[in-house]
């Protein structure tokens, strides 16, 4: 159940994609907290751990509005947190996506270190996507990854993890993560988890704010048919579910309109 503080709107489409549109980033926030803190209790519950991906942006800033929940009564011991993506800088880099969560996230719940996954930045970019495959590897093993929630922001282009328009890792099939070298928006090496992974999770939440994103959202949901799609519509989990939660100045008429 979504936290209704500051809902403008909710609604599951036909294609299985359900839309929250809250009034403020804060009410955002707070929802995706909520959030987090629903599908901890349920995938700990269920098989005694709980696997999040995050990826950088302002998500990092959003998830920190939704704290509160967060912490309240969760067993942080049996999380397991991976990025979605992640830049290759040292992890006390301003472009880091790991500092960004460690400030917004980390620092605040006794998550255990070895626990959240960081990059090797010390590596290449293809080695570090082979190093990162390998902790992936330490939960799963050799099967595809299933995490119970990814945490996924959308970039003003339709770009999601460090997966970009016309990019050719749109079509990489046979890795779980894979290394680019030139990434259109800075910096240019990075990692990140491909559509076999993203797809393959229980449950994945898009955030997006800003009314930068609201020519992309009627597309994201399936009302506005692009061909090719962009890379954040094309995010569809096999035996799994996509929300988005977004704020109202990111909400195009044909979005609110889809509650009539």
């Amino acid at each position: 159940m979504t936290d209704n503080a500051g809902l403008v709107m909710e609604r599951t489409l036909e294609n299985g994609k359900s839309v929250h549109v809250f009034a403020t980033t804060d009410a955002v926030g707070q929802a995706v907290g909520h959030l987090v803190h629903k599908h901890s209790r349920e995938a700990i519950a269920k098989h005694g751990r709980f696997t999040l991906a995050l990826s950088g942006g302002s998500l990092p800033k959003i998830l920190n509005k939704g704290l509160a929940s967060i912490k309240d009564g969760l067993d942080f011991s049996k999380w397991h947190v991976f990025f979605a993506d992640e830049r290759c800088v040292p992890l006390d880099h301003d472009d880091s996506n790991y500092k960004a969560c460690k400030e917004a996230l980390f620092d605040h719940v006794p998550i255990p270190s070895n626990q959240i996954y960081t990059i090797d930045a010390s590596l290449s970019p293809e080695a570090a996507a082979a190093d990162y495959t390998s902790k992936l590897a330490s939960v799963w093993g050799n099967a595809l990854p299933r995490f119970d929630l990814l945490l996924l922001g959308m970039g003003p282009d339709g770009h999601t993890c460090s997966l970009f328009p016309g990019h050719p890792l749109l079509h990489e099939s046979r890795l779980f993560v894979a290394a680019i070298e030139d990434s259109p928006k800075p910096p240019p090496q990075r990692i990140t988890l491909t559509y076999p992974v993203v797809n393959n999770a229980v449950h994945v939440a898009f955030v997006a704010t800003g009314a930068s994103k609201a020519p992309l959202m009627a597309h994201m949901l399936g009302l506005e048919h692009r061909e090719p799609a962009l890379p954040a519509a094309a995010v569809r989990p096999t035996n799994g579910a996509v929300a988005w939660y977004i704020d109202r100045d990111a909400a195009s008429p044909a979005v609110l309109g889809a509650a009539l």
